[in-house]
């Protein structure tokens, strides 16, 4: 499957800052909204729609921006790109509500994604429950060695941790209570007239933020949510065989939710540091070695230490020729091989009895 070209989707420079990101997406989203398109193309209008916000939900990260632009990779490459995966749900409603596209479209596009967005208000408020931690995306260097023998790694991150006040909950004694401004619904409305037309805006209720609720005598630690952020150590087992530019997911080791909600994921991403003898490709190893124009034409042994640190004896050929390559069987990363190319060195220098040898060889024809 071809990835996908976020910047040439919403149509601006790779260098383009949050603001205009932000403008061009308002645009497309105008553009797009299938309420605008006749039925025949709303199914395409959606599509556009959805793929626009896959691409703005990328590059208004970032997090997620600053990993696509350095590994061209993004979260939803495996995994495909869905609403519940949204997470500017506001930015769409603060982009439309002033055009007034409210209403069947969003609770048709957006399914469960609609239903379980709490700062909105554009339905009526269900009571607030627990929502699954954000994912984290961290990178990682390894050295060739590391990743041939698989190793474990203590990383250091700052993510989010239960509040140890409130023991998570938000609320140390008072829990919940009806927003006093929105009455529960988690919005408010205003009325415009335009001649004989009454027009209805709704918004999130500022109080509660489109919740429906509001805690009574919230935490003083954590502000209400749950949650404080902690400098944590973890310990993460790398397999043997991994690539550079592979990520790792290690499941619920992100940030825990708010209101103790479930944690994210931890996202590896896999930097592989330049080896000093040996170059990769996939399995297999690459290395040269170089030879005296003795050995290179009578022949002998060298030594050379693979990533395990075991001794591999290379025997050269009489005769061999520059730039000869030799293979060495399962002596690579996981199985693969160990290429090993002869380089003969010719000497800058030579001694006057070393000068005379090599004028008996040139008198002899070699």
């Amino acid at each position: 499957m071809a990835k996908k070209d976020y910047y040439e989707i919403l149509g601006v420079p790779r260098n383009a800052s949050q603001e205009e990101i932000k403008r061009a997406y308002r645009r497309l989203a105008m553009q797009y909204h299938p309420d605008r398109h006749p039925p025949e193309k709303r199914k395409w209008a959606e599509e556009k729609f959805k793929e626009i916000s896959e691409a703005y939900e990328v590059l208004s990260d970032p997090e997620k921006r600053k990993q696509y632009d350095m590994y061209g990779q993004s979260p939803y490459d495996t995994t495909g790109f869905s609403w519940e995966n949204f997470t500017r749900m506001e930015d769409i409603f603060d982009l439309l509500k002033d055009f007034g596209f409210f209403g069947d479209f969003f609770r048709d596009i957006f399914g469960n994604a609609w239903r379980q967005t709490t700062r909105t208000g554009y339905q009526t408020a269900q009571r607030p429950g627990t929502r699954r931690g954000e994912d984290i995306s961290v990178n990682l260097e390894l050295t060739l060695e590391e990743i041939a023998r698989g190793v474990e790694k203590q990383i250091r991150i700052r993510r989010y941790e239960p509040c140890p006040e409130c023991a998570g909950k938000g609320s140390k004694t008072g829990g919940w209570q009806t927003c006093p401004t929105c009455h529960g619904t988690g919005y408010v409305e205003r009325f415009t007239r335009h001649g004989f037309i009454t027009f209805a805006q709704r918004s999130p209720c500022p109080t509660c933020g489109g919740k429906g609720y509001v805690l009574k005598e919230p935490c003083p630690v954590c502000h209400g949510t749950g949650r404080v952020m902690k400098e944590v150590t973890l310990s993460i087992r790398i397999p043997p065989g991994v690539k550079g530019g592979q990520t790792l997911k290690i499941t619920g080791e992100g940030h825990v939710g708010e209101l103790g909600g479930p944690r994210g994921d931890l996202y590896v991403n896999i930097i592989e540091k330049k080896h000093p003898v040996f170059t990769r490709r996939d399995r297999d190893l690459y290395a040269e070695v170089e030879i005296p124009v003795s050995m290179a034409v009578l022949g002998g042994k060298v030594e050379l230490k693979d990533l395990h640190g075991k001794t591999v004896t290379v025997k050269i050929e009489s005769g061999t020729q520059p730039g000869t390559v030799y293979r060495i069987p399962g002596r690579g990363i996981n199985g693969g091989d160990l290429y090993v190319k002869a380089v003969v060195k010719i000497p800058h220098k030579l001694s006057k009895d070393a000068r005379k040898l090599f004028e008996k060889l040139r008198e002899m024809g070699l």
